[in-house]
């Protein structure tokens, strides 16, 4: 499988494992390493910043990729398929609602800039 399929691959498969995170059958460690990849997809702090050339993006291409192949590792495999049918059904039908991913990433910085504000006026 060369990277362009692998990177095609992960544009199902990301989608599949957040919908295998609601699923009472995942097990904690899938939710885990899911919630960690896709906050980590959704988050605009990197590792290393992308705006140093090469190595910006070298993080994402290897640690996003590897946490996903965590979760799906630790997903029971009929779990996994119902989600991965259902994430198709979604990118086919363009019914995938990215808005609704962002939400917890929201969330998270909303607590961060209270916190900072809070610390710097009180």
């Amino acid at each position: 499988m060369n990277l362009k399929e692998r990177a095609e691959q992960l544009k199902t498969d990301i989608p599949a494992v957040f919908i295998a995170m609601k699923d009472k059958e995942t097990p904690l460690p899938a939710r885990l390493f899911g919630a960690i990849a896709v906050g980590y997809i959704l988050s605009p702090i990197d590792l290393i910043p992308d705006f140093i050339p090469v190595l910006g993006y070298l993080d994402d291409v290897i640690l996003v990729p590897a946490l996903i192949a965590m979760a799906i590792r630790h997903i029971p495999v009929d779990v996994w398929a119902r989600s991965k049918k259902a994430a198709d059904e979604q990118l086919q039908n363009g019914k995938l609602k990215k808005w609704y991913y962002a939400i917890p990433v929201i969330l998270i910085w909303a607590l961060i800039f209270r916190v900072i504000i809070k610390a710097i006026w009180f």
